[in-house]
């Protein structure tokens, strides 16, 4: 699809819309503006969702989208035909793949939709399954800005971006009453990401959180997924050693995404690696202080002047490997070189940015 076919886009008149787009959290958070976009052009369509049955929980009660349709990966092989029928059977009239994979490509493929659009960045043959391109859409382009440029296609350019989640009472008290006896500002810290290669180590995230409960007196509460709570529980340790009657809450392993979002929601500021809940904390409105270590600020972090990202310097950095390139000394040196006092000093400039207190006093 080229810019000469933007108008071909526009006078569609579709009855089913499938948005193709099963993981990750922070790629699906940064779809979620195109909703009201793809509903407000085409106010007559219902509109579905593939999404990887560990999300779903996030998507779940949104009033945009009438169907999930759940993808196991790890499900069997009669579970991957169930909904490759499932595809099939819903006679999607435009269908959009937004992750570009071979198993989104089979998908898209499977629909038999007439008109099915994807991103520049689709790999793994997946670009065959399409039969329109969204231009300006290489991995150059930051990923937030890659998705809305569907947005643009359809004229909707000068639009707000609104990342709506749909978050129960019950989430809602439920988040109230832990964040509770926290004092505020409540700082989020969440050390954890997928790959290795984004973690920054845990003393130097105890030291940072440290230093802001010293001198803002900031209450903290830790996240993760299940799997994450060795690096959530000796970052509780170290942190009660480096303040004692610290005013503290972990919740590694024990919250549901929309549980999540409920906690992030009131947060008042987040310190992360890029991850996940890092576009998730962006997308509900919560300033972030980002580190990036094997991928780059400028086209993996959310938008907005509110955050402070901070990024290593090495020769390697933003190399996005999932483990990392070198050898020797350069092993992992992002990790030694990107220290306490830069990521500090982003966290000052964040917090007087957003006025999270009223004094710089210690």
């Amino acid at each position: 699809m080229s810019r000469n076919s933007t108008e071909s886009l526009k006078s569609l008149s579709p009855r089913r819309i499938c948005i193709i787009k099963p993981s990750a959290l922070g790629d699906i958070v940064q779809t979620l503006p195109l909703l009201p976009i793809l509903k407000d052009c085409y106010p007559d369509a219902e509109i579905s969702w593939v999404i990887n049955k560990g999300f779903a929980n996030l998507l779940e009660d949104h009033p945009l989208i009438d169907n999930l349709l759940i993808f196991d990966r790890r499900g069997t092989w009669s579970s991957w035909g169930r909904l490759l029928k499932q595809l099939r059977a819903s006679q999607f009239d435009l269908v959009i793949d937004l992750q570009g994979l071979l198993r989104t490509g089979i998908m898209t493929l499977a629909t038999g939709a007439k008109t099915r659009i994807g991103l520049e960045t689709a790999r793994e043959g997946s670009h065959l399954t399409v039969n329109g391109t969204i231009p300006e859409t290489t991995r150059d382009v930051p990923a937030h800005a890659r998705n809305w440029r569907l947005a643009e296609l359809l004229g909707y350019a000068e639009s707000p971006k609104e990342t709506k989640i749909f978050i129960s009472k019950e989430d809602q008290d439920w988040a109230e009453e832990t964040l509770s006896d926290l004092q505020r500002p409540v700082l989020t810290v969440s050390p954890g990401a997928q790959w290795i290669t984004k973690r920054w180590p845990i003393e130097k995230y105890a030291e940072v959180a440290a230093r802001a409960v010293q001198k803002y007196q900031m209450g903290v509460c830790l996240i993760g997924g299940h799997n994450e709570r060795e690096l959530c529980d000796p970052l509780e340790s170290r942190l009660r050693e480096l303040v004692p009657n610290l005013s503290l809450v972990n919740l590694a392993g024990q919250t549901t995404l929309k549980q999540l979002s409920a906690i992030l929601k009131r947060t008042d500021l987040m310190l992360t690696n890029d991850s996940g809940p890092m576009h998730l904390a962006a997308g509900l409105g919560t300033p972030v202080v980002g580190v990036f270590l094997c991928t780059d600020s400028n086209r993996s972090g959310p938008p907005g002047s509110q955050h402070a990202l901070v990024s290593t310097t090495v020769e390697c950095r933003a190399s996005y490997k999932k483990q990392c390139p070198c050898t020797g000394k350069a092993h992992m040196a992002c990790l030694e070189e990107l220290d306490v006092e830069r990521v500090w000093s982003a966290f000052n400039a964040c917090v007087a940015k957003n006025a999270l207190a009223q004094s710089d006093a210690a």
